[in-house]
């Protein structure tokens, strides 16, 4: 689909930043992780940046995750109020992620096991 000139001449000009910006970018992440120094990455600087969590606190917590998870009987918290044949919940109303294609299919299919036959199609009958 991205053929035309326009797209053709952004990518390069893309690809050409990269290039140009791609020393300065690297020299950003060493500094950051202060690889140019020893080798180690100072807490100080990094705390700017992001935030620094011990790993064995990390550990623990992972390990503590992971017996609850055992514990427990396995299901994800969903939404128990909503039907599972028509995907409605208690006020009428599908699932944010349902197009309106699906949620007219679905109507469709309701109305009809309630209505009986449904509409009846025009056009000649013999």
């Amino acid at each position: 689909m991205a053929k035309s000139l326009r797209s053709k001449w952004k990518r390069k000009m893309r690809a050409e930043k990269r290039k140009k910006n791609a020393p300065k970018e690297l020299a950003r992440l060493k500094q950051a992780l202060s690889l140019d120094k020893k080798g180690e990455a100072v807490m100080t600087d990094m705390q700017e940046i992001a935030t620094v969590v011990p790993a064995d606190k990390i550990k623990k917590q992972t390990d503590m995750d992971m017996g609850e998870v055992e514990d427990g009987d396995g299901k994800m918290d969903m939404d128990s109020k909503r039907s599972k044949k028509t995907q409605l919940n208690e006020n009428g109303q599908y699932p944010v992620w349902m197009s309106q294609r699906q949620a007219k299919k679905l109507k469709s299919k309701r109305t009809t096991k309630k209505g009986g036959q449904g509409k009846k199609k025009k056009g000649i009958s013999w």
